[in-house]
């Protein structure tokens, strides 16, 4: 792709090294470089890449699923999402129907009161590292709503601690740790399938492949929502004129507009795409940004600052896509909102006046982006 712009490289590996140690920077310069291809670089990550961060790549990218597919991108090499409806390309419509029932708005309210009960088990200290208590929070919910409680946590906990880790830890295979898991999971399947139940595993179990569901929505629910409860609580402290519960709902979207754990989608050019006179090839990595898109000065008001109110209106359309967009919009998007409005609820009920006292808000990308951390707030 010559006709592409691209940040700064290295002669041999290319963009592999930067991508590796500061890929936010690397965005950052291949944002400012393409501002006259339409908003479209390239890179050079062991294969052909192409990032893109317009309205229209996003619609495009995320609606045609015949010519961008999800076979033989990035998720496919970490072993907590490869596999199921995440990846699934052929029958993916009839696959996602199947599974979604029990992740609709509906389904979950029954599971909220279940939700709360397990939250309120993780009361925080006065001062706490809302880090650390976002990840434990999260852990109850997630065990209340997909397994009812009755997941052990010690494994559960293991299981997942892997994806906190920056690259290449997730990769790596685990092939003892995922059969410990998959046996319990398979357990706890066979108990709901024989004596009944209403949580999501519930649900999940009685369809072919539903138990793997539940695995790797598990996964790729986790962090996601670990990091933006987190980030969400440091700027409630900050602003504490929205630490109120009409105020909530912008918080969280502020917060996802500016954080997106799904900082970078990708897919595969399964054929040859002429982009605005560019010549895509068959094969390459077709990249999309949520994270520049929702940064992008044409598209958002100082879009660095942390701004609740720009929420009072709606967002310009296929710029806001921290859940993704199209038909492969997140399948936990209902379930994340409810365990981050939950869980400030609570804060707000246990710790009304807190206030930042010192830690790392910056971005720090590995399979989701999330804060460097710690995050410690307390009684102002």
């Amino acid at each position: 792709m010559p006709s592409l712009p691209q940040p700064a490289s290295r002669p041999v590996s290319g963009h592999l090294q930067r991508w590796g140690g500061d890929p936010l920077a690397l965005l950052h310069e291949g944002a400012a470089v393409s501002s006259k291809t339409g908003k479209l670089f390239a890179l050079n990550l062991g294969l052909p890449a192409v990032v893109g961060f317009s309205p229209d790549w996003n619609r495009r990218l995320l609606t045609d699923l015949e010519r961008f597919q999800s076979r033989g991108s990035f998720s496919a090499v970490v072993p907590y999402l490869a596999g199921g409806v995440i990846l699934t390309d052929a029958g993916h419509a009839e696959r996602r129907g199947a599974v979604n029932p029990p992740f609709g708005k509906r389904s979950l309210e029954g599971l909220r009161e279940r939700i709360r009960a397990a939250l309120r088990q993780e009361r925080p200290e006065p001062t706490f590292d809302a880090l650390a208590w976002a990840d434990r929070a999260v852990l109850r919910m997630l065990n209340a709503a997909y397994f009812s409680g009755d997941l052990d946590a010690g494994l559960l906990h293991a299981f997942l601690a892997p994806l906190r880790h920056a690259f290449p830890v997730p990769a790596w295979p685990r092939p003892l740790l995922f059969a410990r898991m998959n046996r319990a999971l398979d357990r706890l399947a066979r108990t709901r399938l024989t004596e009944g139940g209403d949580d999501l595993l519930f649900h999940l179990a009685r369809w072919p492949g539903g138990v793997r569901e539940a695995r790797i929505s598990l996964a790729a629910g986790h962090d996601t929502t670990t990091h933006t409860l987190a980030w969400a609580v440091w700027h409630l402290a900050e602003h504490p004129g929205w630490a109120r519960p009409d105020g909530l709902k912008a918080v969280i979207k502020e917060t996802l507009r500016l954080y997106p754990p799904g900082w970078m989608g990708s897919r595969r050019l399964s054929r040859e795409l002429e982009w605005q006179g560019h010549t895509l090839p068959r094969g390459a990595l077709a990249l999309y940004s949520p994270y520049l898109s929702a940064r992008d000065p044409e598209l958002w008001d100082a879009p660095e600052e942390f701004r609740p109110a720009r929420w009072e209106k709606s967002p310009p359309a296929w710029s806001y896509l921290p859940f993704g967009g199209g038909e492969r919009l997140c399948l936990g998007m209902h379930l994340a909102n409810l365990m981050l409005e939950e869980a400030l609820l609570y804060l707000l009920e246990v710790a009304p006046e807190l206030r930042p006292l010192h830690g790392d808000p910056a971005p720090r990308p590995g399979v989701t982006l999330g804060p460097a951390g710690p995050l410690v707030v307390g009684p102002g």
